[in-house]
């Protein structure tokens, strides 16, 4: 018997627009990144630049469960409305982080981010 990955569910990208600019090469450069086997990345811009758009094009071609951290909750709540937007027929989850179980490997990641003073 020969062991095989197992396959990856699509993360289906919905919406009408394309990566413009430097969008694609970012895009590109972030997929690339991970395949590489780096375990985070931290994509940087100015308001409005489009990165959330530029993420949700990565976590659709690397098809991988994907968690987002942000430093407040105001934004934590747009980015999971437009992830939501973006994959409507896929999981997209808003954890607060003072609804954590304080013994889970998620509640160690949020707090090493928080005390980082992110």
């Amino acid at each position: 018997m020969i062991a095989t990955a197992p396959t990856r569910q699509p993360f289906d990208l919905v919406t009408e627009h394309t990566p413009t600019g430097d969008q694609p090469e970012a895009i590109d450069a972030i997929v690339h990144h991970f395949e590489q086997g780096h375990p985070g990345v931290t994509l940087l811009g100015a308001t409005g630049t489009g990165k959330t758009f530029t993420m949700a094009n990565v976590i659709a071609k690397l098809a991988r469960p994907t968690l987002i951290l942000s430093h407040n909750k105001t934004l934590a709540a747009q980015l999971y409305e437009e992830m939501r937007e973006l994959f409507p027929r896929n999981a997209v989850s808003y954890i607060d982080t003072l609804r954590l179980d304080t013994n889970s490997a998620l509640f160690e990641a949020v707090s090493l981010y928080e005390s980082m003073g992110w």
